[in-house]
């Protein structure tokens, strides 16, 4: 029987794998592996966060495969040498695997193709990751769009036909397989435990994908249209990270959301946003320069502000508005932090701090466990007013105001900054408007952020729309 090397990626699971399965279409034998290098993917290495979750995620991927007969087999180094080595070690012809978007992984694999084909190899990519490739959506003129609802429009139209595939139930394999090195071994963990929050939220794995997805479809789903935008109630569905990694396939959300939930307004929210994900992808692939790079070039010209003392106060949820510090404290415990409060930090660090976009950028891209660099481009250009289909510039979220709006009763500030528990709901998303009696009673002492915040609301929102006036 023929031996066919399987690369897993960014696609960690059995379930809905079009490399797995056209393997195993074209009669082989399979090898399943993980090279470990991510010094290819510079400058966008995964960061902390997302390291943490890659070591239990290829653990639980392991342990898939064994259940099947198989493993994985995990090495460290250069990318194309090592599956050249493994495919002389164990006699390979072929190597599958799912294609990537980011742009200094598209270069290296494309050079990978090469050369594996050169050296006698069958070597295939496929698409494992999104609905529809980037290049498959296009404008009546051929053009990428920069408009989600065109886009979404033209995507949305092929949704129907696509089925996901089913997992092997067996999986066979070399009866020798080359031996790999443990997970552990690659020190994906932190040395410090600030990951301690981490295992109490998230289960890394395709197993606890599939778990969360069917949760979400069972409990939230119906009320997804409203209650994803309460930070203080547990209404999205928390399936960002395992996108990500692969644990689910976007077409298996959209084939379950379809199945249990219909044409119900819940459902049909949940899979738009499956069409903003793609969305993203499409920009990251037409516009790959955006990581770094202002999509719309008026922005190279804005006058950004430098503050090393702002930008750590809001790193570490220290700026004395409530939201703010409620969210970035979220994502230090968690790796994760709910959308709405995203876009509520990200405007007050770009518009009413007027710091770079790309600090905020980077400084997602270490503490997510979702960090995904099409989404996190696409989020931090669009807060920032330079990107596609962006917020206007002028749109400044208050974060006092949408925090008596989506917050209304205090419960998410409270829970993430208990500092403020004792402040009755009406001053709790503006304590410093309070009488300086009360935030005594509270227990706000005078020096307290609380009372006078790194920047005042008003004027820094005056200060950014003439510095947008500029452009």
């Amino acid at each position: 029987m023929s031996l066919a090397l399987v690369w897993f990626r960014r696609d960690l699971r059995l379930d809905d794998h079009p490399a797995l399965h056209a393997a195993l279409r074209a009669g082989h034998a399979v090898l399943p592996v993980y090279v470990h290098a991510p010094d290819e993917e510079a400058p966008w290495a995964p960061g902390a966060a997302s390291r943490w979750w890659l070591h239990h995620s290829l653990l639980s991927l392991d342990a898939d495969l064994r259940r099947l007969g198989s493993g994985l087999v995990v090495r460290a180094g250069a990318s194309l040498e090592t599956l050249l080595a493994l495919a002389r070690e164990s006699g390979a012809g072929a190597v599958y695997w799912h294609r990537r978007y980011e742009p200094a992984v598209v270069a290296r694999d494309t050079a990978i193709k090469r050369e594996l084909r050169a050296a006698g190899l069958h070597a295939e990519s496929l698409n494992g990751a999104l609905l529809a490739e980037p290049w498959e959506i296009a404008t009546g003129q051929g053009d990428p769009y920069r408009v989600f609802t065109p886009f979404w429009r033209n995507l949305r139209a092929r949704l129907d036909p696509l089925a996901p595939l089913p997992a092997p139930t067996s999986l066979p394999g070399p009866p020798r397989p080359p031996a790999g090195v443990p997970v552990a071994s690659l020190g994906l963990l932190p040395r410090i435990g600030w990951d301690a929050g981490f295992a109490d939220l998230w289960a890394p794995g395709e197993q606890g994908a599939q778990a969360r997805l069917a949760g979400f479809l069972s409990q939230g789903a119906a009320d997804y249209a409203d209650a994803r935008d309460r930070p203080d109630q547990d209404g999205t569905s928390r399936l960002s990270p395992h996108l990500h990694f692969g644990e689910l396939s976007p077409r298996r959300a959209l084939s379950e959301a379809r199945r249990r939930g219909g044409d119900d307004e819940g459902t049909e929210v949940f899979v738009r946003e499956l069409g903003w994900r793609e969305f993203s992808h499409h920009l990251l692939h037409h516009f790959p320069d955006t990581p770094t790079a202002p999509l719309n070039p008026r922005f190279e010209a804005f006058p950004w502000r430098t503050s090393d003392r702002d930008l750590a106060a809001w790193q570490r949820g220290r700026t004395g508005i409530p939201l703010v510090d409620a969210g970035m404290r979220q994502l230090w415990h968690c790796g994760w932090m709910h959308n709405r409060v995203r876009m509520v930090v990200a405007s007050l660090l770009t518009k009413n701090l007027r710091i770079h976009w790309l600090e905020g950028a980077r400084w997602f891209w270490d503490t997510l466990v979702d960090a995904d660099l099409a989404n996190n481009t696409q989020g931090w250009q669009w807060t920032a007013g330079s990107g596609a289909d962006a917020a206007p510039y002028f749109r400044v979220f208050n974060p006092a105001s949408q925090g008596e709006r989506f917050d209304p009763r205090g419960d998410y500030v409270r829970r993430w900054l208990p500092e403020l528990e004792r402040l009755p709901a009406r001053w709790l998303q503006r304590p410093w408007e309070a009488p300086p009696g009360l935030l005594d009673e509270a227990g706000i002492d005078a020096a307290s952020a609380y009372r006078r915040p790194i920047v005042d609301l008003k004027e820094s929102r005056a200060a950014a729309l003439a510095a947008w006036r500029t452009l």
